[in-house]
Protein backbone atom coordinates (compact mmCIF):
# COMPACT_ATOMS: atom_id res chain seq x y z
CA UNK A 1 0.00 0.00 0.00
CA UNK A 2 1.49 2.87 -1.33
CA UNK A 3 0.89 6.50 0.29
CA UNK A 4 1.58 9.71 -1.76
CA UNK A 5 0.99 13.23 -0.68
CA UNK A 6 -0.50 15.75 -3.27
CA UNK A 7 0.26 19.03 -3.36
CA UNK A 8 0.63 21.70 -6.38
CA UNK A 9 4.61 20.98 -7.28
CA UNK A 10 3.48 17.06 -7.86
CA UNK A 11 0.05 17.64 -8.99
CA UNK A 12 0.48 16.38 -12.77
CA UNK A 13 2.99 13.67 -12.50
CA UNK A 14 0.78 11.94 -9.52
CA UNK A 15 -2.23 12.10 -11.83
CA UNK A 16 -0.23 10.43 -14.83
CA UNK A 17 0.75 7.93 -11.69
CA UNK A 18 -3.10 7.47 -10.84
CA UNK A 19 -4.06 7.06 -14.52
CA UNK A 20 -1.27 4.26 -15.04
CA UNK A 21 -2.58 2.35 -11.76
CA UNK A 22 -6.27 1.87 -12.54
CA UNK A 23 -5.25 0.85 -16.28
CA UNK A 24 -3.17 -1.93 -15.05
CA UNK A 25 -6.06 -2.45 -12.54
CA UNK A 26 -5.45 -0.93 -9.37
CA UNK A 27 -7.58 0.43 -6.60
CA UNK A 28 -6.85 3.85 -5.19
CA UNK A 29 -7.62 5.61 -2.17
CA UNK A 30 -9.10 9.25 -3.67
CA UNK A 31 -9.67 12.65 -2.14
CA UNK A 32 -13.13 13.62 -3.71
CA UNK A 33 -15.55 16.65 -3.04
CA UNK A 34 -17.12 14.99 -0.37
CA UNK A 35 -15.47 11.82 1.35
CA UNK A 36 -12.15 10.03 0.35
CA UNK A 37 -13.07 7.29 -2.02
CA UNK A 38 -11.66 4.18 -3.31
CA UNK A 39 -11.34 4.35 -7.43
CA UNK A 40 -10.89 1.63 -9.93
CA UNK A 41 -11.51 1.11 -13.71
CA UNK A 42 -15.41 0.30 -13.53
CA UNK A 43 -14.55 -2.37 -16.82
CA UNK A 44 -11.99 -4.05 -15.05
CA UNK A 45 -13.18 -7.03 -13.07
CA UNK A 46 -10.39 -7.64 -10.98
CA UNK A 47 -10.21 -4.29 -9.98
CA UNK A 48 -14.19 -4.34 -9.00
CA UNK A 49 -13.53 -7.59 -7.23
CA UNK A 50 -10.90 -5.87 -5.25
CA UNK A 51 -12.52 -2.87 -3.97
CA UNK A 52 -15.46 -5.25 -2.42
CA UNK A 53 -12.30 -7.34 -0.49
CA UNK A 54 -11.05 -3.72 0.69
CA UNK A 55 -14.14 -2.96 1.52
CA UNK A 56 -15.74 -5.74 2.75
CA UNK A 57 -18.59 -5.03 0.77
CA UNK A 58 -21.82 -7.56 0.03
CA UNK A 59 -21.78 -8.03 -3.29
CA UNK A 60 -25.42 -7.03 -3.50
CA UNK A 61 -24.57 -3.28 -2.21
CA UNK A 62 -23.91 -1.93 -5.63
CA UNK A 63 -21.23 0.80 -6.60
CA UNK A 64 -21.80 3.83 -7.95
CA UNK A 65 -20.05 5.33 -11.19
CA UNK A 66 -17.89 8.79 -11.80
CA UNK A 67 -18.34 9.83 -15.48
CA UNK A 68 -16.48 12.79 -16.75
CA UNK A 69 -19.45 14.17 -18.40
CA UNK A 70 -22.99 13.85 -19.41
CA UNK A 71 -22.03 12.63 -23.20
CA UNK A 72 -20.40 9.74 -21.01
CA UNK A 73 -23.47 9.27 -18.95
CA UNK A 74 -26.04 8.96 -21.81
CA UNK A 75 -23.78 5.71 -22.80
CA UNK A 76 -24.52 4.10 -19.64
CA UNK A 77 -28.13 5.31 -18.53
CA UNK A 78 -31.05 6.35 -20.29
CA UNK A 79 -31.73 9.81 -19.32
CA UNK A 80 -34.64 12.45 -20.81
CA UNK A 81 -35.34 15.92 -21.42
CA UNK A 82 -36.52 16.09 -18.40
CA UNK A 83 -33.88 14.19 -16.78
CA UNK A 84 -31.51 15.98 -18.33
CA UNK A 85 -32.30 19.04 -17.17
CA UNK A 86 -32.09 18.21 -13.61
CA UNK A 87 -28.70 16.75 -13.93
CA UNK A 88 -27.18 19.92 -15.53
CA UNK A 89 -28.53 21.58 -12.48
CA UNK A 90 -26.98 19.07 -9.87
CA UNK A 91 -23.44 18.00 -12.14
CA UNK A 92 -20.89 18.71 -11.19
CA UNK A 93 -21.46 18.00 -7.52
CA UNK A 94 -22.53 16.27 -4.68
CA UNK A 95 -25.44 14.40 -5.82
CA UNK A 96 -25.75 10.74 -7.60
CA UNK A 97 -28.03 9.78 -9.58
CA UNK A 98 -29.97 6.60 -9.98
CA UNK A 99 -31.18 6.03 -13.75
CA UNK A 100 -32.26 2.90 -15.76
CA UNK A 101 -28.86 1.56 -17.77
CA UNK A 102 -28.95 1.49 -21.40
CA UNK A 103 -29.86 -1.64 -23.20
CA UNK A 104 -27.93 -3.13 -24.46
CA UNK A 105 -24.89 -2.79 -22.65
CA UNK A 106 -22.92 0.62 -23.63
CA UNK A 107 -20.35 1.10 -26.34
CA UNK A 108 -16.71 1.28 -25.60
CA UNK A 109 -14.82 4.36 -24.99
CA UNK A 110 -11.99 6.11 -25.99
CA UNK A 111 -12.75 5.56 -29.92
CA UNK A 112 -13.71 2.02 -30.18
CA UNK A 113 -17.59 2.71 -30.76
CA UNK A 114 -18.19 -0.97 -31.71
CA UNK A 115 -16.68 -2.71 -28.93
CA UNK A 116 -19.43 -2.83 -26.29
CA UNK A 117 -17.78 -2.68 -22.42
CA UNK A 118 -19.20 -4.64 -19.73
CA UNK A 119 -19.30 -2.94 -16.03
CA UNK A 120 -18.81 -4.82 -13.00
CA UNK A 121 -20.10 -4.22 -9.60
CA UNK A 122 -23.38 -1.94 -10.65
CA UNK A 123 -26.89 -3.49 -10.84
CA UNK A 124 -28.43 -5.05 -13.93
CA UNK A 125 -31.77 -2.35 -15.18
CA UNK A 126 -30.02 0.63 -13.12
CA UNK A 127 -26.76 2.35 -12.65
CA UNK A 128 -25.93 5.28 -10.31
CA UNK A 129 -23.92 7.98 -11.36
CA UNK A 130 -22.32 11.27 -10.70
CA UNK A 131 -20.06 13.73 -11.76
CA UNK A 132 -17.90 14.86 -8.86
CA UNK A 133 -16.82 18.78 -8.73
CA UNK A 134 -13.30 18.28 -7.94
CA UNK A 135 -10.10 18.92 -10.53
CA UNK A 136 -7.84 15.84 -9.26
CA UNK A 137 -10.97 13.52 -10.31
CA UNK A 138 -11.80 15.50 -13.23
CA UNK A 139 -8.33 15.52 -14.88
CA UNK A 140 -8.59 11.33 -14.00
CA UNK A 141 -12.02 11.39 -15.48
CA UNK A 142 -10.81 13.17 -18.29
CA UNK A 143 -7.24 11.49 -18.98
CA UNK A 144 -8.64 7.74 -18.57
CA UNK A 145 -11.81 8.76 -20.68
CA UNK A 146 -13.73 5.88 -19.11
CA UNK A 147 -16.50 4.89 -16.44
CA UNK A 148 -14.86 5.07 -13.15
CA UNK A 149 -16.23 3.04 -9.95
CA UNK A 150 -16.21 5.68 -6.66
CA UNK A 151 -17.39 4.53 -3.52
CA UNK A 152 -16.29 5.61 -0.38
CA UNK A 153 -13.39 4.58 1.34
CA UNK A 154 -14.08 2.49 4.37
CA UNK A 155 -14.93 -0.68 5.84
CA UNK A 156 -18.13 -1.36 5.20
CA UNK A 157 -20.35 -0.65 8.39
CA UNK A 158 -17.61 1.84 9.54
CA UNK A 159 -18.48 5.49 8.94
CA UNK A 160 -16.60 7.31 5.13
CA UNK A 161 -14.08 9.97 6.19
CA UNK A 162 -12.63 13.53 4.95
CA UNK A 163 -9.56 12.50 7.47
CA UNK A 164 -7.06 11.17 6.38
CA UNK A 165 -5.57 9.68 9.46
CA UNK A 166 -9.06 7.73 10.01
CA UNK A 167 -8.62 6.66 6.19
CA UNK A 168 -4.77 5.09 6.98
CA UNK A 169 -6.28 3.87 10.45
CA UNK A 170 -9.23 1.43 8.45
CA UNK A 171 -6.58 -0.20 6.04
CA UNK A 172 -3.02 -0.77 7.60
CA UNK A 173 -3.79 -3.64 8.81
CA UNK A 174 -6.26 -5.51 6.44
CA UNK A 175 -5.59 -8.29 4.74
CA UNK A 176 -6.99 -6.94 1.46
CA UNK A 177 -5.53 -3.35 0.91
CA UNK A 178 -5.65 -0.50 -1.88
CA UNK A 179 -2.66 -0.48 -3.85
CA UNK A 180 -2.24 3.51 -3.71
CA UNK A 181 -3.75 6.09 -1.07
CA UNK A 182 -3.76 9.88 -2.39
CA UNK A 183 -2.82 12.10 0.85
CA UNK A 184 -4.63 15.25 0.18
CA UNK A 185 -4.60 16.05 4.37
CA UNK A 186 -8.10 16.97 6.02
CA UNK A 187 -10.95 17.41 3.47
CA UNK A 188 -13.43 19.83 4.17
CA UNK A 189 -15.82 18.40 6.30
CA UNK A 190 -19.08 16.54 4.61
CA UNK A 191 -20.95 13.63 4.09
CA UNK A 192 -21.44 11.21 1.14
CA UNK A 193 -23.28 12.25 -1.85
CA UNK A 194 -26.83 12.65 -1.61
CA UNK A 195 -28.49 9.69 -4.00
CA UNK A 196 -31.71 10.43 -5.64
CA UNK A 197 -33.55 7.87 -7.98
CA UNK A 198 -34.88 9.10 -11.03
CA UNK A 199 -36.25 6.13 -12.73
CA UNK A 200 -39.65 5.94 -10.80
CA UNK A 201 -40.22 9.37 -13.06
CA UNK A 202 -40.89 11.54 -9.66
CA UNK A 203 -37.44 11.91 -8.43
CA UNK A 204 -36.65 10.29 -5.25
CA UNK A 205 -34.07 10.98 -2.11
CA UNK A 206 -32.42 7.82 -0.94
CA UNK A 207 -29.53 9.12 0.97
CA UNK A 208 -29.63 12.39 2.08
Amino acid sequence: MKISKINQKNFDRLVEEMVKAIKNGRVIVCPTDTVYGLIADAANKKAIEKIFKIKKRPKNKHIPIFVKDLKMARKLAEISKKQEKFLKSAWPGKVTAVLKRTLPRPSGFGGQAKTKIRLYGVAKETIALRIPKYELLFKLAKQLNRPLAGTSANIFGKSASTKIKEILQQFQNQKHQPDLIVDAGNLKLSKPSTVIDLTQGKPKILRK
